[in-house]
């Protein structure tokens, strides 16, 4: 029997008994469909961390506190925060011909309030460099500049969805906002930097740094961004920040990563965590293959007098084997693509609300799972069937 007809006889039992088809795929239209979407989160954070290490520019150098283990068995610092402003003022003194910048963050969650209304959100203390070199806008009003910083102005910039929460549909520029108690007036609103991973990115807060400083009375320094004349004295520059930060701390107490260490290292942790993700999703595809198996057992006790009548009239055990193993295939295949369908278009509503992406090697990754639990747990239906005694087959009732 050629595979043609193979495939011709497998489609026409299947179409018999199409809603207990459709129900035994569901298993690998579900799994399927979850790794599709949850390789896609994943991907799509991965994405936007490149595409903001990427405004950044390639000559950065992070400065962070405590000893940081690069790669993807990496995690929090090791140790107390111990670079302060005092360090980082230093560090500005003594920069040396190869750097250009020294630019000291500050980041903490504050409650913000107006009129009643209050949220949550996060509190950044940046230059006003920090804008430009971000690539991030106005959308209304302005941001804040070396002016405002420079007389700790008690100007903020809000993003987009704090603006939404705090001030519905009225004008947030012009207005008074209260940060821990305090007023700051609004001066601007960014424009949408959307959601990554499911942190949104445009509930934050800007204010000059120095402003920070007041505010928060906190002398320690979440990360200093350096930055270089260019890449080729990336090297230069990180032995110059080295040397200072030595004075006054030791090896423990400080990590010097560049650009592409940091965004490395990340990405290692989100591709560690996606296969994970994806590892836990591809369980339903077990369950799944389980389902197929069982009811294609089910389904030789049916056709027990059918494989006996065509083993009659020639067909090899190999006939058999192939047509049950095919028809347990196409299910699994079958409910692949549809769990690849579904999950592609999860992928485009969930793009609403947070960076998504599906990539090409997920949808082949889907296609492959499905037809290898096709195939693996249709052995053992397909053998039964091409073991069975034609005469025996024959008198079954």
């Amino acid at each position: 029997m050629d595979i043609l007809e193979t495939i011709k006889l497998a489609l026409e039992a299947i179409k018999i008994n199409k809603l207990r088809s459709i129900l035994t795929a569901l298993g690998i239209i579900i799994g399927v469909a979850s790794i599709v979407l949850l390789i896609s989160i994943g991907t799509g954070l991965s994405n936007y961390v490149s595409g903001e290490f990427a405004k950044l520019g390639a000559n950065s150098i992070f400065v962070l506190p405590g000893r940081v283990q690069v790669g993807p068995q990496g995690g929090p610092p090791r140790s107390i925060n111990k670079i302060t402003f005092d360090i980082a003022e230093r560090l500005d003194r003594e920069k040396g011909p190869y750097i250009t910048e020294i630019s000291p963050l500050i980041q903490l969650s504050v409650t913000a309030g107006y009129k009643g209304q209050s949220k949550v959100t996060t509190l950044a203390g940046t230059k006003s460099t920090y804008f430009a070199s971000s690539g991030i806008m106005a959308a209304e009003g302005r941001v804040y500049s070396d002016r405002d910083d420079t007389a700790s102005r008690k100007v903020v910039v809000i993003g987009k969805t704090l603006a939404a929460d705090l001030f519905k549909n009225d004008t947030p520029v012009g207005k008074t906002i209260l940060l821990s108690k305090k007023p700051f007036s609004v001066i601007g609103v960014l424009a949408p930097q959307g959601n990554a991973g499911g942190v949104d990115i445009d509930n934050q807060v800007l204010m000059p740094l120095s402003t920070a400083r007041k505010l928060t009375g906190a002398n320690q320094v979440n990360s200093i961004l350096v930055r270089t004349v260019s890449t080729k004295e990336m090297a230069l520059a990180k032995a110059q920040v080295e040397k200072v930060l030595k004075r006054t701390l030791t090896e423990d107490d400080f990590t010097i990563l560049t650009q592409e260490q940091l965004l490395s290292s990340i990405l290692s942790i989100l591709s560690v965590l996606t296969m994970a993700l994806g590892g836990i999703a591809a369980i339903s595809l077990v369950v799944g293959g389980v389902g197929i198996s069982n009811i294609m057992l089910v389904s030789v006790t049916e056709r027990t007098r059918e494989i006996g009548l065509r083993k009659a009239v020639g067909a090899r055990p190999r006939d058999i084997l192939g047509q049950f193993l095919v028809e347990a295939v196409i299910l699994s295949v079958f409910g692949g693509v549809i769990g690849i369908t579904i999950g592609f278009l999860g992928s485009l509503a969930l793009s609403n609300f947070l960076k998504t992406a599906v990539p090409l090697w997920a949808v082949l990754l889907g296609i492959g799972f499905s037809s290898t639990v096709g195939i693996i747990f249709g052995v053992a239906p397909a053998i039964r069937a091409s073991r069975l005694e034609p005469i025996v087959a024959l008198k079954h009732e």
